[in-house]
């Protein structure tokens, strides 16, 4: 007779240790970023905690050259701190690759690289706890601390012990979760046709060349580098590949130097003191400063297109933009229809194909779940999504004393720079600078050389020392 598995032990009631400063919820790049910035502040006592079995980058995406589209001082410190122990270029350093990477002439590292050198922080950094499933975040008045509970996981991920720990302080970073459109729902986790979303790519790669037609739906990035990817795999003259986007074109990314500098401080800072309603309104029209595709990849592609007419023949790949997919279904058990709507043309039409890649990106994963104990602390705006001070601190009820910080959830209150590598290092000195009350990484008074508003109203950094608002209360900051 198989033992029955003991059951995990109850959340402890009392605590077991003393409060910590700052317990991080999630494990990806940007709470990766904090604890090594946090790492030599000796005055705090932080834990993070991650449901996974060990730190991995985007493992479905890391097609074999690919590369990141920020440069590879984006790295979790250097902006913040280039002396710090956990630069990219002390990880090559450590490794005895300084030298050829220096060689290389490498601006834009390959992503797996970026991923190599997270795990290599991760598996170094103090106080990083994996196979730790946050399951509540709550307040707790009498104490005037924070609880988080947890679920240790066994090495097969199944509940070995609960526990709880008590913090001054919060910061969730969750990251993000893929987005499939609702008509393509239903198909996503049928067993029989591939209908994958971009991040599982990889998983799934031999399985999808293997199909006799394939189809890949999205324009961004990830689209574009999954239908290189594709072509390069198939035959010349019998590709059959199908790449379908909503947008009017297989666009370019803004990438020009002005362009880029949307993604500093100072454009942060003028964000956030816009009213919500042209907030709301900016972020969609700005999406070819993140959804679009580098020039280096359009050409790849058309390169590769181009290359295959050279015996005089035309590839069979179809790249068509200004398409949108109404419905989907199955057909027999071995293929998927289409049905296509051409938004200019006012067309329709259908489509058979044996399998489908979403590269439909990502959206913020719901932070609901977690927060269910603070819901009635928490203060929202007219959509009911939390407002967020520029310290990146949810704004709570006066009546609570700590913080809970969100990384890469706040890009309807900072704008596009939210998931953006590159603001990471700087987001994460903010956090210690506001935790900590003074500025053990100080700020730059100015990232842009494009003023954002108005003489007499500029996007500008707190003072040095100069916390916005105790407990999450709102402070404007005047010209």
């Amino acid at each position: 007779m198989n033992a029955v598995p003991a059951a995990p032990t109850p959340h402890p009631t009392q605590p077991t240790e003393a409060p910590r400063d700052l317990v991080g919820v999630g494990i990806g790049p940007f709470n990766l970023s904090l604890a090594a910035l946090a790492h030599p502040l000796t005055e705090l006592d932080t834990a993070f905690y991650d449901q996974r079995p060990a730190f991995h980058w985007h493992p479905g995406l890391l097609i074999d050259g690919a590369t990141l589209q920020v440069p590879f001082l984006a790295d979790l410190v250097t902006l913040a701190d280039p002396t710090s122990h956990w630069t990219f270029l002390n990880y090559l350093k450590t490794h005895q690759r300084l030298f050829p990477f220096y060689l290389a002439e490498q601006f834009h590292i390959q992503r797996a690289a970026y991923d190599t050198y997270c795990r290599w922080v991760s598996e170094n950094l103090p106080g990083l706890h994996f196979s730790h499933q946050v399951d509540a975040v709550r307040w707790n008045s009498e104490r005037a601390l924070f609880e988080v509970d947890y679920t240790q996981l066994d090495a097969d991920g199944e509940a070995e012990a609960l526990g709880r720990t008590y913090t001054k302080n919060v910061v969730l970073g969750v990251g993000t979760e893929p987005h499939i459109p609702e008509p393509l729902r239903p198909l996503a986790d049928a067993p029989t046709v591939p209908v994958i979303h971009s991040a599982d790519y990889l998983t799934h790669r031999d399985r999808v060349l293997a199909a006799e037609h394939i189809t890949v739906i999205g324009s961004g990035q990830s689209g574009a580098e999954i239908f290189l990817d594709l072509l390069r795999a198939r035959p010349a003259g019998h590709e059959k590949i199908h790449w379908l986007t909503r947008t009017d074109a297989f666009a370019p990314m803004e990438y020009s130097k002005l362009g880029l500098e949307h993604f500093t401080p100072d454009y942060t800072h003028y964000f956030h003191q816009l009213p919500e309603a042209e907030r709301d309104h900016l972020v969609p029209a700005q999406w070819q400063l993140h959804k679009g595709i580098d020039a280096d990849t359009i050409a790849a592609i058309h390169e590769e297109l181009y290359r295959r007419t050279l015996d005089g023949g035309w590839p069979d790949a179809t790249l068509t933009p200004g398409v949108s997919v109404r419905t989907a279904g199955r057909v027999a058990t071995t293929k998927v229809e289409l049905h296509l709507e051409h938004r200019r043309q006012g067309t329709r039409s259908r489509l058979t194909t044996d399998a489908v890649i979403l590269a439909t990106g990502y959206q913020e994963r719901s932070l609901a779940p977690l927060l269910t104990g603070l819901d009635p602390y928490i203060r929202r705006d007219r959509a009911e999504r939390p407002r967020i001070d520029e310290q990146f601190r949810l704004v709570l009820d006066e009546s609570v004393r700590g913080a809970v910080y969100v990384q890469n959830a706040e890009r309807h209150t900072h704008g596009v720079g939210a998931p953006d590598l590159g603001l990471a290092a700087w987001r994460s000195a903010t956090i210690l600078n506001s935790l900590t009350g003074r500025d053990p990484y100080p700020q730059p008074a100015r990232t842009a050389f494009t003023t954002f508003g108005l003489t007499g109203h500029e996007n500008r950094a707190p003072r040095p020392g100069h916390r916005a608002g105790e407990r999450g209360q709102l402070i404007e900051l005047q010209g």
